[in-house]
């Protein structure tokens, strides 16, 4: 067939069958997705509550989150929600792109909270974990087998444990070297996720996403109606960088604060 000549209806319908349909969305990741970012903001509200207007509990939940029970919960989604990012970087081709938008969000919420309050700023929190893991990601890990993501996602959570050997070893001095987990002693940041070890947690939802979701379709046979949560899976990430500055307005509008 020439350049101009007109394709057939029989030609089109054989060109339709043969291009691969578009995967669709796995329900499942984002309903899990959804349920991490509800954590969080439940997390979050309770946090500002007690440290904003100085409310001990809220619908009977404790606003006090320093006991080992709250440490344990906030790592457990948080990590489900990293996990998950690394799952869904396997199902899309934009890794870099991706990353690289979040990357300026990230500097923005730095900015604006610093701002806002420099004794509360956010300085690597999980938003710029998440950018440059995508980036790490898309740079060097995107072909590699689900046994390498493993293996290096296992090695990167296995170098936490020298982290306190190497605090010990080195008079750290500098902030510069806080995406890997090495602070000075007057670091503080209010959010705070370095590469050791989340970006280790993100690798290994990488390697499941090459191996239990490599047909890019999900492992349950039904669906589950639309609801909030599966929304909110769909849109976790706007979600994250909005809901704090929508509680602090909301505070501060009924002039909650102290």
């Amino acid at each position: 067939m020439t350049k101009d000549e007109p394709t057939t209806s029989a030609e089109a319908g054989a060109e339709a069958k043969a291009a691969p349909p578009k995967p669709g969305r796995i329900w499942e990741i984002d309903f899990l997705r959804g349920v991490s970012i509800i954590l969080v903001i439940g997390y979050h509200l309770l946090f500002d509550l007690g440290e904003f207007v100085g409310l001990p509990k809220f619908l009977g939940w404790s606003t006090n989150l320093s006991s080992v029970a709250w440490t344990i919960a906030q790592h457990f989604f948080a990590g489900l929600f990293v996990l998950l990012s690394g799952t869904s970087s396997t199902l899309t081709r934009s890794n870099v792109r991706r990353g690289l938008k979040l990357l300026a969000v990230s500097f923005l919420v730095t900015a604006a909270t610093y701002l806002f309050d420099p004794a509360s700023a956010i300085f690597f929190g999980i938003l710029q974990c998440l950018a440059f893991s995508m980036l790490l990601y898309g740079a060097a890990f995107k072909k590699a087998p689900s046994s390498v993501c493993a293996l290096c996602g296992a090695a990167v959570l296995g170098l936490t444990a020298l982290l306190p050997v190497v605090k010990r070893a080195l008079v750290v001095r500098t902030d510069w070297l806080i995406p890997f987990g090495l602070t000075s002693p007057s670091f503080s940041s209010y959010d705070y996720f370095p590469l050791i070890p989340w970006f280790g947690v993100f690798l290994i939802g990488a390697a499941l996403g090459k191996s239990v979701y490599a047909k890019k379709t999900g492992l349950l046979p039904w669906r589950m109606p639309a609801n909030f949560v599966n929304f909110a899976g769909r849109h976790s990430l706007i979600i994250y960088i909005l809901h704090q500055p929508l509680i602090m307005g909301l505070l501060y509008a009924f002039r909650l604060t102290h």
